[in-house]
């Protein structure tokens, strides 16, 4: 792997000759990466929701750090390739940001104007306000600390998952967009199982939101490859989190 000493250290995009290389297991590792996030979510958010607050919390805990060993784990122990360190690259930066902002600023404004009213998200508000209590966010305080570490900490944990690992390994095994397809598709399919909770599974709702949340997964994957740094995808992704948690709150608290 080359080292660059101004961005994040990427996994390197091998000509289809290289790729030859990879092993079965390689393809293996990315299947499971891709399904791995949604049986997390399954299992903590769907199947466990007649638990208590703590249960639900411990399996969420454990299954988080089971998910964001395993790329690391498997780099650095099954490849045995070097991981890399977060360098210092601004490459991408202005353009994530704008990204991010645009979204949030859509966002509340397309709350604001029509979503809060309308009947179809009004019973989705019910539905998320009881998932919020039987998850032990019982007041404003648990729920603003959960949206700071959702948009600041676990969003850069996703970018390290989606984009460093899912995606970089796709990239080493596929062509570019197919690697961006593939990799935006796996990021919406854990998001489907949250939303179609709040909105039922054959909502149309659900699926324009996931498909959102697709196009978002992969405009990040693009980025990444642009600018060889997790750096803007990070901070686009945080400026997103914090829009649908600002909106959360708003729908919590009615």
């Amino acid at each position: 792997m080359t080292q660059n000493r101004n961005s994040f250290q990427t996994m390197p995009t091998l000509s289809r000759t290289q790729t030859r290389g990879c092993q079965p297991r390689d393809w293996a590792a990315v299947l499971f990466a891709l399904v791995l996030p949604s049986l997390v979510t399954l299992t903590y958010f769907i199947w466990a929701e007649e638990s208590t607050a703590g249960v639900q919390q411990t399996i969420y805990a454990v299954a988080k750090i089971i998910q964001f060993a395993f790329p690391v784990w498997w780099v650095a122990r099954v490849q045995q390739r070097p991981v890399g360190l977060p360098g210092k690259s601004t490459r991408g930066v202005a353009l994530g940001i704008v990204f991010g902002l645009v979204v949030l600023v859509a966002g509340l404004g397309l709350y604001h104007t029509w979503l809060r009213s309308a009947d179809f998200f009004v019973s989705g508000q019910v539905a998320m306000r009881d998932k919020i209590a039987d998850l032990g966010i019982n007041h404003s305080g648990k729920f603003i600390a959960v949206g700071v570490f959702y948009s600041l900490l676990h969003s850069l944990l996703e970018e390290y998952y989606w984009r460093w690992f899912v995606f970089g390994q796709l990239k080493r095994l596929l062509r570019l967009w197919p690697a961006v397809v593939i990799s935006a598709l796996g990021f919406m399919a854990h998001h489907v199982l949250v939303i179609g909770t709040y909105f039922g599974f054959f909502s149309p709702t659900t699926w324009i939101f996931s498909l959102a949340v697709a196009l978002g997964g992969g405009f990040w994957a693009w980025l990444y490859h642009r600018s060889d740094s997790l750096l803007g995808p990070w901070l686009s992704h945080l400026l997103v989190d914090a829009g649908i948690f600002l909106i959360g709150f708003e729908m919590a608290s009615k």
